[in-house]
């Protein structure tokens, strides 16, 4: 069954964030736009890369109004150890989940059961609480902030928007469609 369109369930975790450790809970997403990326763990190979490439963009998504969350099954202790050790690391400053039990994980359906860790998966979230998108990837394939941040600019639009849709690879500024029985067979 999709996640998309529905309401995050309840959670209440532990982050590391900009040398404190804070708490998050479903009721901190209440009003604003949110971004989870669950990850697979600390102190592996390719999570730094998006993490890092995540932090290049962070400020972009602050003023869109988004909050950004990096999620994996690591104790908040973790991340602030990895935080600490890895100079790709050292450059986030969005809040670091620790979901040591795999609720979360498994609420947004990314645990890999045998192995204890999420798929690379990334949620948008809207400030009602409701799913808006969600990519799940093999946790071989890394993602790119750049795209991301082109599909939260295109969630922002439709929600402001109602009955307007964005094509595919529209940019911010670019011309939008409205569904329409005129439209049907001419595009």
């Amino acid at each position: 069954m999709s996640l998309i369109n529905t309401q995050i369930k309840p959670f209440k975790a532990t982050a590391y964030q900009n040398g404190q450790f804070i708490e998050v809970t479903d009721q901190t997403l209440k009003g604003k736009w949110a971004i989870f990326m669950f990850y697979p763990a600390d102190f592996t190979f390719v999570c730094p890369t998006e993490l890092e490439d995540l932090a290049e963009y962070h400020a972009q998504f602050e003023a869109m109004g988004v909050a950004v969350y990096g999620i994996s099954t690591d104790t908040h202790f973790a991340h602030k150890a990895w935080h600490d050790t890895s100079p790709a690391i050292q450059k986030v400053n969005y809040a670091l989940i620790g979901d040591p039990t795999g609720a979360i994980t498994r609420n947004f359906g990314v645990m890999i059961e045998e192995e204890g860790l999420a798929l690379r998966g990334t949620f948008v979230i809207n400030p009602e609480g409701q799913i808006k998108l969600c990519e799940i990837h093999d946790n071989g394939i890394g993602r790119d902030a750049s795209e991301l941040l082109r599909k939260v600019k295109a969630a922002q639009y439709v929600a402001a928007n109602p009955g307007k849709v964005c094509p595919a690879k529209w940019k911010e500024g670019a011309a939008t469609l409205t569904p329409s029985l005129d439209l049907v067979g001419k595009i």
